[in-house]
């Protein structure tokens, strides 16, 4: 498939005007951030919204879920809990599991960390979701081990002219942190998607598209 352009919000963009994201042209998916951690008041406050408009345009989306897991326990505790937040959406992009530089995350081991993410990954899975790892090249280079993730699909960050070589293949790709979309208030990460991801997750009757 051509190469599809698309972009990712959570509450850091404010109220989103869809359609005018829509009329733009310039993306033709969006990630919407579904949550984060694993307690209290994890869901996003925009998601519900931003997901009932992009359904109301005609934007295909899926959902990440940011990770403050400082283990296998607490990363089961987050897979649940973002299944909750998922739960009677039709997702026609994965859900990525999103792993960064917060505290927890980076006093653990390279193993741990790499636990975590299958952990999570594995979860989502056996749910009947299509999913994936969000990280940085960085991330993905030097705090997993990659070769025990090849069973997942990947979403890289580098805000450079390209990836580069990386050590596990990557199914989309976020160029940018500064984005500008009409609709959307401030910087917008923007983002490329190699996979037709929507027809892989309907043939394979996941994310509740069955």
């Amino acid at each position: 498939m051509a190469n599809k352009k698309g972009c990712d919000v959570s509450k850091w963009q404010g109220r989103v005007n869809w359609q005018q994201v829509k009329a733009s042209g310039q993306v033709s998916f969006v990630i919407l951030r579904a949550g984060l951690g694993r307690s209290g008041d994890v869901v996003d406050p925009t998601f519900g919204t931003n997901y009932a408009g992009c359904q109301s345009v005609g934007l295909p989306v899926g959902a990440y879920w940011y990770s403050y897991a400082s283990d296998t326990a607490s990363a089961q505790a987050e897979a649940r809990a973002c299944l909750a937040a998922i739960r009677g959406k039709k997702l026609e992009y994965p859900v990525w599991f999103d792993q960064e530089y917060n505290p927890a995350t980076k006093n653990m081991t390279v193993q741990q960390r790499t636990n975590v993410v299958k952990t999570f990954c594995e979860a989502l899975e056996k749910a009947g979701y299509y999913t994936g790892l969000y990280c940085s090249r960085n991330w993905l280079t030097n705090n997993l081990d990659s070769s025990q993730l090849k069973a997942y699909d990947l979403w890289i960050t580098s805000y450079t002219k390209t990836p580069g070589k990386l050590p596990l293949p990557y199914g989309m790709w976020q160029y940018s942190s500064t984005g500008s979309v009409p609709g959307i208030n401030g910087n917008v990460d923007l983002d490329i998607a190699y996979k037709d991801y929507p027809a892989i997750i309907r043939r394979a009757g996941l994310n509740q598209l069955k």
